[in-house]
């Protein structure tokens, strides 16, 4: 039997141990993509999306959640998050076609804003929900959803829940 000398073993394990750890994924790169996300799109695009939006919900008896924030906005990446999670991933899918409507640093996307009754002074995130036909079912007034860090999962799915279609 060949012996391998221990410098030789020492220089594989080490090998091995560098390798995995690089097949490993790393919680700061993670972190990294979540903060850099861009959640909302050009302001330019929301009335487009939102017609879109209305027709597409439409077809598929869906309910139209819209999202008043913008991609410097914490609390918004929050709401995100949230929204992309179990069981609230499911909830939106199933039920809600979600709008994101960017609102710039609080110059764009206005109009639609006063449309929906939503008070931006009051902060961002803010929701609206409309139904299929995209009538106005509910409005945030009171800035709820603008503390994200604040609100638990738990509230977000709670939400949804009650603003899901009745079939």
């Amino acid at each position: 039997m060949q012996r391998i000398p221990f410098a030789a073993l020492a220089v594989l394990a080490i090998a091995i141990c560098a390798s995995t750890a690089l097949a490993q994924p790393q919680m700061s790169s993670y972190y990294t993509a979540e903060v850099h996300k861009i959640i909302y799109p050009s302001p330019a695009v929301a009335h487009a999306e939102l017609q879109h939006s209305i027709a597409t919900a439409a077809r598929q008896h869906k309910n139209i959640l819209i999202d008043f924030g913008g991609n410097w906005c914490g609390d918004c990446k929050v709401l995100d998050y949230y929204f992309h999670q179990y069981p609230n991933a499911a909830l939106l899918a199933h039920n809600f076609i979600l709008v994101d409507i960017n609102i710039g640093q609080y110059n764009a996307n206005l109009d639609l804003a006063r449309k929906y009754g939503i008070p931006i002074h009051k902060g961002v995130p803010a929701l609206a929900v409309l139904n299929s036909h995209g009538r106005l079912l509910y409005s945030q007034t009171g800035g709820q959803f603008e503390n994200m860090s604040r609100v638990s999962p738990d509230s977000v799915t709670a939400f949804l829940d009650m603003w899901k279609p009745s079939r």
